[in-house]
């Protein structure tokens, strides 16, 4: 395998993980109500377990209130059960149409919380970049030593797996420093 498609697929799995990072932190709450907050919570649906997205539409009305408007609905207490067992710190108001949910303010002590859980996930995501670069890298010396790289290619391949490991790593400082400071934001 040619050092290019290496680095073809250390770099998609990089993006991956960045990816994978991006959405964790839509879930941490802001000071401001985000669909993506309730988005991906689970309702049982029919025997199934589906997304909130799917079933009901989410709306802001205001800036600390959320809105469910569920496309069906008989799918209401379903809804408001899922929500409820979500644990995500939100009481669901039903008026028998839809579900309101108000924002408490964050205490600083919840911000801090808050800004803690999102260090987890860029630790997290700072480990898979470097299970990846670990990976690239000993696919690069299983070439070299099946003969179908030379030690130059190796070296030079090693060199571009760190530099992406690197970028890759400020990618991840960058968005948990504007999370971190949008948690924080009263």
């Amino acid at each position: 395998m040619p050092v290019d498609d290496v680095m073809l697929d250390f770099e998609m799995h990089l993006e991956k993980t960045i990816e994978h990072l991006q959405t964790e932190l839509r879930g941490i709450r802001t000071g401001r109500a985000s669909p993506a907050l309730v988005e991906h919570i689970k309702v049982d649906y029919y025997g199934s377990p589906t997304d909130l997205k799917a079933i009901a539409s989410i709306q802001i009305p205001e800036a600390t209130q959320i809105l469910v408007k569920p496309f069906s609905p008989q799918d209401l207490k379903a809804i408001e059960k899922a929500i409820g067992d979500a644990n995500i710190g939100l009481t669901p108001h039903s008026d028998g149409k839809q579900l309101r949910m108000s924002l408490p303010a964050l205490s600083q002590e919840r911000r801090l919380q808050l800004v803690g859980q999102c260090k987890k996930f860029a630790e997290d995501g700072k480990i898979a970049i470097r299970n990846a670069r670990r990976d690239s890298n000993k696919v690069l010396e299983t070439e070299q030593k099946g003969g179908l790289l030379t030690e130059d290619e190796l070296n030079s391949g090693k060199e571009q797996v760190q530099e992406l490991t690197k970028k890759y790593e400020a990618k991840i400082d960058e968005l948990i420093e504007h999370k971190r400071a949008e948690v924080m934001t009263v």
